[in-house]
């Protein structure tokens, strides 16, 4: 099981190195679109959407490595006020709902991927970027996500350290 962990961990690492790579390429793309505008007077016309789909790329991509740091934002007003056995058994809770709810999203995702690779639809702009493009690369990310919240669960019932926790005790 250790090795199943490890496994997703490094998933989630590529994950979050293919956000950063990401926002990189949008900050060098709106800075291009800037140079476009202010001395050539000119445009690419498609700067706001593929800005767009890049949020939303970084973003999926990287919750599940933010997920499996701690760096996620939780709400600790019951968890702060219980310990042990309680406190396991609210975070195996925890995970297990988070698991149905992304596997909702992931049944959802599905379903638009493949009507639109099959419909082959394009956005509505001068880009027509197809729709499953950005919509697939969501759909990986929540995948990630729904592998990171198993491995979270499994830390919960075997002796593996909990990177999140052990840098809150440092």
């Amino acid at each position: 099981m250790k090795s199943v962990v490890k496994f997703i961990e490094s998933l989630s690492k590529l994950g979050a190195a293919l956000a950063a790579i990401t926002l990189v390429a949008m900050v060098l793309f709106i800075l291009f679109e800037i140079v476009l505008r202010t001395v050539f007077d000119s445009s690419t016309f498609i700067m706001d959407e593929m800005v767009g789909y890049g949020v939303a790329t970084a973003t999926f991509l990287a919750l599940p490595y933010a997920l499996g740091e701690g760096s996620i934002i939780r709400v600790e007003l019951l968890l702060g006020h219980v310990s042990g056995r309680h406190r396991k058994f609210l975070e195996a809770l925890s995970c297990v709902v988070g698991l149905g709810v992304t596997w909702l999203l992931i049944s959802f995702m599905w379903v638009r991927v493949a009507r639109d690779w099959a419909r082959n639809t394009v956005s509505s702009s001068i880009a027509e970027m197809p729709m499953w493009i950005p919509q697939g690369i969501i759909l990986a990310g929540l995948c990630l996500l729904f592998l990171q919240l198993i491995a979270l669960l499994i830390r919960q019932f075997i002796a593996i350290p909990d990177r999140a926790s052990d840098a809150e005790t440092l």
